[in-house]
């Protein structure tokens, strides 16, 4: 056992006795414990399996590549649509977890055994995702931005365009690039810190809140 899962824990005041029995479920199945985007993660190989995290609502154990399972019992749930890869199982108690056990370390064999074998989640490309109507004006009207947009990651890319994407108003939209301008130049993805605080480089962190409130 981690000590870090261990005292994370012991320090909840929601969820804790679900997620400590997700946690023996899951070392049932000889998966390794570590702890990491401060949730405790569960690994084969290296490999990320699945995740332990708790919401205001439920608790559930996160699928890396839950898209893979078969998931007969269809308990799997997809957060968004435009989440690719990764599937929830979410309990709101004790009593659903200790009746699902069987099945849940079902679904983890069957995620480990994906990882021996290699299979990979085909991903969708830049060119599969909705380029806002804004965007494209943006760029007619400034070469630059359009350059330093292409010049992203195909991730930031992706993350950018859904965010856009996503909002209903036009307007809505149209504040989202002008606002997130800047960090298309810097060469930044919508959720890498801008700060140089986090410790999570290039990740985010929250850091910068620090800054805030001095």
């Amino acid at each position: 056992m981690n000590k870090k899962v261990t005292d994370y824990l012991n320090g909840l005041t929601q969820w804790k006795e679900e997620l400590s029995r997700l946690r023996e479920i899951i070392l049932d199945c000889n998966l390794v414990e570590d702890f990491k985007w401060m949730h405790p993660c569960y690994t084969f190989k290296g490999k990320n399996i699945v995740l332990l995290h708790g919401f205001k609502e439920y608790s559930a154990l996160l699928f890396y590549k839950g898209a893979l399972l078969k998931d007969p019992k269809k308990i799997l749930i997809q957060q968004t649509e435009n989440v690719q890869t990764g599937r929830q199982i979410r309990f709101i108690n004790l009593e659903e977890i200790n009746q699902l056990e069987v099945v849940i370390k079902s679904y983890i064999l069957e995620a480990v055994e994906h990882e021996k074998t290699g299979r990979k989640i085909p991903m969708k490309k830049v060119t599969d995702f909705a380029f806002p109507a804004e965007l494209k004006q943006k760029f007619k009207e400034n070469r630059e931005l359009e350059t330093a947009f292409n010049n992203l990651t195909p991730g930031r890319k992706k993350g950018y365009l859904l965010h856009f994407s996503q909002a209903k108003q036009s307007s809505t939209r149209l504040t989202r690039i002008e606002k997130n301008t800047k960090r298309i130049f810097d060469g930044k993805g919508l959720n890498d810190c801008i700060c140089g605080l986090s410790k999570r480089m290039p990740n985010c962190d929250s850091s910068h809140n620090q800054l805030s409130s001095k």
